[in-house]
């Protein structure tokens, strides 16, 4: 509403409501023609209005009097009136945007499923606040869920949304239903040159739009080009054409012009129309009026309510669909910007009401083909399609039941499945995806089968009614369909002799498995919710697999015989006949099985006699291949099979591939069939047959051996595998334990490893946060890395070496040395017959094989592989059978495995032999086991107890040959301990022994701190002496040793020089440009807006070595694709030949010169201020540099001047020696900052060289280029009157700026005064003690930055209490006074030097413009505890220089705190003539050029040192289990880790960025250069 009436639009007012009150047809057509006059009037004129004013026309012209007749009065009365009336709608309904952070609870309890959400406002007044819950950002479209009972089981609405009564207006309905009808009829008008007999003028115009669109096809940069060539545009005003946008206004032939040139610039041309300028302004005003639609029914349900009846109302004409298919079946064909309001229209209207979302649901489902095909051909994001709807609509249950019961909804999305797959169906209707189009492809499966699918099946019914199971059943059936054309696809076949020419696709098939994985499970879970459905669908299941035609048999059967048992079956060779991967069927009728037994319907299954041979022969068949090419038959056929393995068996798939396959042949073990029949199937199918009757020949033994392996290990898997519900009495957690405990006992696991390495439900959850206390515990992270899960000893007994989801890399780090097998659970009774396979003659014969080849000692014919498997079947049988009988009687017990026969008791007999063979040394402890086993059986059938010895054997299991190796080890360790402390007395006792015997020569030492002795200082008088030592250095690239001496080649330290704000005041000034080139002050500002820091990773080499590498780097660099991305030739960048530290330039050492003072010469009280003494202290350049040095000097201050002034390098420029004290004084502080802030202690924590490797800069330059005269600097006493000065003019700086002037400390200091007049003297302590304090702390920095100068300019020792943290900040003052020649208190300085100071004073306190002292030191901004808030504040975040709502990247500088719009067309600048985006604009400003930046949506660090050098690095932000979560993808909470960030700020404050960046580049080997410059 605009408010009251404005006199100059009262006429069109009266004239609007005149046209609508008509009523009717007649009222229809009067606004109609209101709209035909006003509607160009407004939109698209020839002189183009202003945003702004544009919209105060459309506003006062048209949407004013509509709301006028809405409300019957004045609308702001109205709607006042309207909110008294109504109370707070139940629903809450907020349309996320893009990128808009949403919450959902992962409570059980709570959410229906996953898809329902929250935003943040009713987040925080829920209850879900305190649940487990997820964030993320949402990709746009969806809504609110407060409020909609059906979402939630628990806590449904936030105390904002209860429930409330709403009114229903009947002016709406009129109203809207004109409108609406308008509104559709323009956003499908298609055409461009025409309007509705209704609209069209009088006189038409030759005025016309070349219109623009853009599309997902072509680039940003593409369009700009494009525009700038065709219709003359500078580059600013392309890059607003965004969306779709009229480029030319004019008449039609010079708009067909611009078209044409548009169209031929690219090979791809970009859609282009021309559109009559009436029909330009009527789309233009309808896509207004979606907006203004929007607000209206936001305010009343009756708004909203009239809105859905008009929208949803069929049309008169029978065939014509209503108002909203019309605009939904359009959807495809309109532009992104009209979609959006479209959907945003549907989501605050007809998906807020529950009956007309009930419609329209049933609308959506009609169309829902259609609408999928236009999907599927579309080139937009399915974010911005009206597909996405499906989630709003499928995923509520009582919705998604009656679109089962009156429209078949899953018969709907399958067949439009089938449909559009109809093409990749062969002559055998089977699936074959030859050459198929890989994005269509992803949107079909992505879209329709996980996506739609997946929605329908997510919440099982409680109840069944009989229409739902016969649509059910219906549409389960057409779904069999679809798996019935996967079933056998993509068949392979061994390939001999060549390798194969051209590896085949097999990519679809599997990421079509990876899609269904969760449909399969959802539609057993929906057969297990009822018997009848159950059973059923097991009928139809296995009716169509037995009409299934894959792989079938070429051969007629035939008879095998062995061990005197015949198995009559079908000849079949794995490896020479064809083969599939894809047994969809099979599986699922696996799984049917096992929830028929688990439910116990199996027992009303009407048909027990199923052929379970043949039910269990593909599945045998795909095991197999898995074996045979694992043991490397299958070479020849590529990497294409060995990928199609590794899927069949990864976590991704095998839930319903691998392990369906071993629980079918668990089916086919647990049948009436006989288990030695079983296990010559298997013989055969793995081509062993003939190799256990010893009728093979050995020429491919090491296949066999490895063939044999793999039998040995399925059959491990089929008689120990017992961990799935309905197998075994387990639950879903016993399994989910299972699984953890195994993956943990590869090795400690973070919590996102193991969350990959786990099976996700179809809600995307592993059920990982229920069980993982109970067997694990955790282990807190560092300053880096993350936590570790460490699995429970306890939980080690349930460790099975022989895991069947173990791949072989995991399976080789898990066998070390010999475990025998665990305890496991009992089988259910319809799979209890498993077990028949241990007693039967068939499995005794292969074990005696196995073992009989070893004991033969032939190494050729068997593996320590085959004995570890034949060990382990043995210890599952033993353990089996122990088992049985501690549960039931001997009698009762028909397992007899240990002595049941005479093959039995020949195992027993050839483990006793291959006892002692010295080649199964590695297994001596599992044979030891093994036999106990058989003793305790026998002992446990004999009903008598095994011998003493036996007894604390079997309790107390032999420790392995691990355990042993342990203890040895531990051995070894006390016993070097106990040599060292040994060693330690005897030096102890020497020592004792030596002072003793020389107790005169201690007794006669002078103490050091006698009294009436000065204290060393390291300037004045009493300056200490020089060490006298030379430093002896190494030269890491030749190894050679040197001593630093002033004459000598010069040895110099790498080093690196960049600029800095690391200390600044006044973040984001910019020093002004002269005309020749930036200027710099002669004193370094107090404001240190960037300064010049040199930093070194301290490591020296001669400069002739340094010369050669240089040139060498700067050869082989040229040559490497990589290289130039992490160093800048041109800039004189290398990397640290030994720590590869990035390096810009080396400094060379210079020498200490022992110096010697005449003290009888001096007189420190006669010699004045600035006098003219005797240059008795020498100059640090009096003994003259070899040319080595000099030439190093000059390197390193041309990289200074250079790089602090951003300037070409020249020799000759009289700053040169500025900026090479600059450097020299801007790193001494920021080496005083970082100690400080890291509370270390001055000298004790300084790094090697990390000061005086910046003075030998300015000590080129002392006396030659500063004009200054030599005897007066270099002497001693004015060394000592200069700092003096300097400290008390440093003094004054701190009392004129410590203190801010607010009212209360005006009052403070005008009633100090006046007591102090009156009472003629100062008041102890107040204020003068707080004054002196204040001082004493300003003056600390500069103290401590003095000590260092001096320190590395004279070589004397500090005192200790520099080097100690615990010293108290007073005992630092004392000691830095002691060591500068300073008193001890330093208001003594004006008296001492009272008649100089005095008249500087005035001059000093004149100064207006000075810093603050002590400076503020900087630090990284304060970031919140809990991420959500910052996710929030990015939600709320609006681009300064955009007013669409497109997807922004909301970046946060850490320096400042500013929110910056990064990777943006809208906010690039221009940066030395170059577009750069916003972060590397704002780093040049705030950083120097470097940067430290949080992508909040991307929760991840952007370090920036310059416009194409950056990289990543790990956010300060850490969930629960101490991972970081880059891009949101676990959505778990985050919260700040203080360590990580103190560790950021380090590693800004020190510098580091750079190098940091240089590192990340070297170990991230990307083949292009990411474009940094546009963040």
């Amino acid at each position: 509403p605009t408010g009251t009436f404005r006199p100059r639009f009262q006429n069109q007012d009266a004239l609007m409501l005149k046209c609508i009150r008509r009523g009717g047809e007649e009222g229809r057509v009067a606004l109609l023609c209101y709209l035909k006059k006003q509607v160009p009037q407004i939109f698209c004129l020839k002189k183009e209005l202003s945003p702004q004013e544009e919209e105060e026309l459309m506003q006062s012209r048209l949407l004013h009097p509509l709301e006028c007749f809405l409300f019957g009065e004045d609308p702001q009365e109205g709607l006042e009136k309207l909110k008294q009336g109504n109370t707070s709608p139940q629903l809450c309904g907020r349309v996320f945007k893009e990128g808009e952070t949403v919450y959902s609870c992962r409570s059980v309890d709570c959410a229906i499923d996953p898809t329902c959400v929250l935003c943040m406002d009713c987040f925080q007044d829920s209850v879900h606040k305190s649940h487990r819950y997820k964030m993320h950002a949402s990709s746009g479209g969806g809504f609110c869920d407060c409020g909609d009972v059906e979402a939630w089981k628990i806590g449904p609405c936030c105390s904002k949304h209860d429930p409330g009564a709403v009114t229903l207006y009947e002016r709406a309905e009129k109203l809207l239903r004109v409108l609406l009808h308008y509104v559709t009829i323009f956003l499908v008008w298609e055409e461009n040159f025409e309007l509705p007999s209704e609209l069209e003028p009088r006189q038409k115009e030759n005025a016309y739009y070349c219109v623009l669109y853009n599309d997902e096809h072509h680039s940003y940069d593409h369009v700009i080009y494009t525009l700038q060539r065709s219709v003359n545009c500078d580059q600013a005003e392309a890059q607003t054409h965004t969306g779709r946008r009229a480029v030319k206004r004019g008449p039609l032939r010079s708009c067909q012009q611009a078209k044409d040139l548009i169209r031929h610039i690219s090979l791809q041309p970009l859609r282009v129309e021309i559109l009559h300028a009436a029909v330009m302004a009527h789309q233009t005003f309808a896509l207004r009026l979606g907006s203004w639609f929007q607000k209206i029914v936001s305010y009343s349900a009756g708004f909203r309510q009239a809105f859905c009846q008009v929208a949803l109302e069929p049309n008169r004409d029978g065939d014509c669909p209503c108002l909203i298919s019309r605009l939904m079946l359009h959807d495809a064909r309109m532009y992104k910007g009209a979609r959006k309001i479209v959907h945003e229209l549907i989501f605050c209207s007809m998906l807020m009401e529950t009956e007309f979302k009930r419609l329209f649901a049933i609308e959506f489902t009609k169309h829902y083909k259609q609408l999928q095909k236009d999907f599927i051909n579309d080139d937009h994001e399915r974010s911005i399609s009206i597909t996405a709807l499906s989630v709003q609509i499928f995923t509520v249950p009582t919705l998604a039941r009656q679109l089962i019961e009156e429209g078949n909804v899953i018969k709907v999305v399958v067949d439009t499945v089938m449909e559009l797959l109809h093409e990749h169906l062969d002559d055998n209707n089977r699936f074959f995806f030859l050459g198929y189009n890989s994005d269509k492809f992803a949107r079909i499966q992505r879209h329709l089968i996980s996506v739609s699918l997946r929605y329908i099946l997510i919440s099982k019914p409680t109840v069944w009614t009989e229409e739902l199971r016969r649509q059910f059943l219906d549409g389960f059936k057409i779904f069999l369909g679809l798996l019935k054309c996967m079933q056998g696809m993509e068949e392979v076949k061994r390939q001999f002799g060549q390798h194969i020419a051209v590896e085949p696709e097999w990519e679809a098939g599997f990421s079509l498995q990876i899609q269904l994985r969760h449909i399969l499970a959802m539609f057993q879970d929906w057969c297990s919710s009822d018997d009848e459905i159950l059973l059923l669908a097991f009928k139809e299941c296995h009716k169509d697999l037995m009409q299934c035609n894959n792989q079938p048999f070429r051969r007629e059967a035939t008879d095998y015989y062995m061990c005197k048992h015949i198995l009559h079956v079908r000849p079949y060779k794995v490896s020479q006949e064809p083969v599939s991967i894809h047994l969809p069927i099979s599986r699922l009728l696996a799984g049917l099985y096992v929830l028929l037994c688990r439910t116990g319907a199996i027992e009303y299954l009407d048909n027990p006699s199923y052929d379970y041979t043949f039910l269990a022969e593909h599945p045998l068949r795909c095991v197999v291949l898995a074996a045979q090419v694992s043991a490397e038959m299958w070479r020849r056929n590529g990497l294409s099979l060995v990928s199609q393995v590794y899927y069949y068996q990864d976590v991704k798939c095998r839930d319903e591939m691998y392990d369906k396959d071993i629980l079918m042949l668990q089916v086919g073990a647990a049948s009436k069939m006989d288990p030695n029949h079983f296990l010559m199937l298997i013989l055969l199918r793995f081509d062993l047959f003939d190799y256990f009757n010893g009728s093979s020949s050995s020429k491919d033994q090491i296949q066999w051996n490895r063939l044999t392996e793999e039998m040995l290990y399925l059959l491990i898997i089929i008689v120990g595998e017992r961990y799935v519900p309905g197998i075994s009495q387990v639950t879903r957690e016993d399994v989910t334990m299972r699984e953890v405990v195994h993956l943990l006992c590869i090795e400690p696991m973070a919590h996102s490893s193991l969350v990959k390495g786990l099976p996700e439900n179809e809600s995307h959850e592993t059920g990982l946060e229920t069980v993982i206390t109970k067997v694990a515990t955790f282990r807190k992270p560092g300053v880096s890395g993350h936590g570790l899960y460490e699995v429970k000893k306890e939980r080690l007994v349930e460790f099975n070496p022989f895991f069947y989801h173990y791949s072989r890399s995991q399976h080789s780090k898990v066998i070390r040395g010999a475990l025998h097998p665990p305890v496991s659970p009992a089988f259910c009774p319809a799979f209890s017959n498993i077990v028949r396979l241990f007693c039967c003659d068939i499995i005794i014969h292969i074990l005696r094989r196995v073992l009989q080849r070893a004991a033969e000692d032939r190494t050729t014919h068997w593996t320590e592989a085959m004995i570890q498997r034949a060990l382990h079947l043995i210890g599952q049988a033993l353990l089996e059978e122990k088992t049985q009988l501690e549960n039931n009687t001997v009698e009762e017990v028909t397992f007899d495995f240990s002595m049941g026969s005479e093959h039995g008791k020949s195992v027993f007999l050839l483990l006793l032999k291959i006892k002692t063979l010295p080649s199964l040394e590695a297994q001596k402890d599992m044979i030891k086991w093994v036999l106990q086993m058989f003793e305790i059986v026998k002992c446990l059938r004999e009903k008598s107890s095994p011998s003493a010895s036996m007894s604390v054997e079997t309790t107390k299991p032999e420790e392995s040959a691990q355990e042993k190796e342990k203890a040895e080890r531990k051995r070894k360790a006390e016993a070097a301990k106990l040599h060292r402390q040994k060693i330690m007395a005897q030096m102890s006792a020497m020592q004792k022994n030596f002072i003793e015997s020389n107790k005169m020569l201690y007794d006669n030492m002078p103490d050091s701190g006698t009294q009436g002795e000065p204290v060393a200082t390291t300037i004045g008088p009493h300056r200490g002496s020089t060490p006298a030592e030379r430093e002896v250095l190494t030269c890491i690239l030749c190894q050679e040793e040197q001593e630093v001496v002033a004459q000598a080649p010069a040895m110099v330290l790498t080093a690196c020089v960049q600029r800095s704000t690391v200390l600044t005041q006044c973040r984001g000034k910019i020093l002004p440009n002269t005309a020749d080139g930036p200027s710099y002050p002669l004193i370094m500002p107090p404001e240190l807006a960037v300064g010049t820091h040199t930093g070194s990773c301290g490591h020296v080499m001669h400069a002739t070595c340094w010369q050669k590498y240089f040139e060498a780097v700067q050869n082989t660099t040229r040559n490497r694709l990589h290289a130039e991305l992490i160093i800048d030739l041109e800039n004189g960048e290398y990397l640290c030949p030994l720590c590869k530290s990035l390096c810009n330039t080396v400094v060379p050492l210079i020498p200490l010169e022992p110096l010697m003072f005449n003290y009888d010469s001096a007189d420190g009280d006669k010699m004045a201020l600035c006098g003219e003494g005797q240059p008795d202290f020498r100059s640090i350049l009096s003994y003259g540099f070899s040319d080595s040095i000099a030439d190093m000097l000059v390197v390193c201050a041309t990289t200074v001047h250079r790089v602090g002034l951003q300037t070409s390098p020249n020799e000759l420029c009289p700053r040169v020696p500025l900026m090479a004290w600059n450097t020299c004084a801007f790193t001494i502080q920021a080496i005083e900052n970082i100690l400080q802030e890291e509370e270390k202690s001055l000298f004790g924590a300084l790094q090697n060289r990390q000061v005086g490797l910046v003075l030998s800069i300015p000590s080129l330059y002392q006396e030659e280029a500063v004009d200054l005269q030599p005897s007066a600097v270099s002497s001693a006493y004015n060394h000592m009157h200069i700092l003096h000065l300097v400290t008390i003019a440093h003094m004054v700086q701190v009392l004129l700026t410590s203190t801010e002037e607010t009212e209360e400390v005006r009052a403070a200091a005008e009633l100090y005064n006046t007591v102090s007049q009156h009472t003629g003297r100062l008041i102890p302590d107040v204020p003068a003690c707080s004054v002196a304090e204040r001082v004493k702390r300003g003056i600390e920095p500069f103290l401590r930055c003095a000590a260092l100068f001096f320190n590395c300019l004279t070589g004397v020792q500090p005192p200790e209490e520099l080097f100690s943290t615990s010293v108290t900040s007073q005992g630092e003052m004392g000691a830095l006074c002691s060591y500068l020649a300073l008193p001890s208190n330093v208001f003594q300085l004006f008296q001492e030097h009272r008649d100089t100071v005095n008249p500087l004073l005035p001059r000093w306190c004149g100064i207006n413009s000075l810093s603050r002292y002590p400076r503020v030191r900087n630090r990284l901004i304060d970031l919140p505890d809990d991420y959500s808030a910052l996710l929030n504040q990015a939600s709320h975040f609006q681009c300064p220089k955009s007013t669409d709502d497109e997807r922004k990247h909301p970046t946060l500088c850490l320096f400042c705190g500013t929110m910056l719009c990064s990777q943006s067309s809208c906010c690039l600048s221009q940066l030395d003539g170059e577009d750069v985006g916003a972060c590397t604009a704002h780093a040049a400003t705030c950083g120097a050029g470097v940067g430290m930046f949080l992508r909040i949506r991307e929760c991840e660090i952007i370090l920036m040192a310059s416009k194409t050098r950056g990289s990543t690095y790990p956010a300060p932000y850490l969930d629960d289990y101490g991972e970081t979560d880059p891009h949101l993808v676990r959505g778990n909470p985050l919260h700040l880790c203080p360590e990580r960030y103190r560790k950021l700020n380090q590693l800004w404050q020190q510098h580091c960025i750079l190098e940091e960046i240089a590192r990340s580049l070297e170990v991230v080997n990307v083949m292009f250069a990411f474009e940094w410059q546009m963040l």
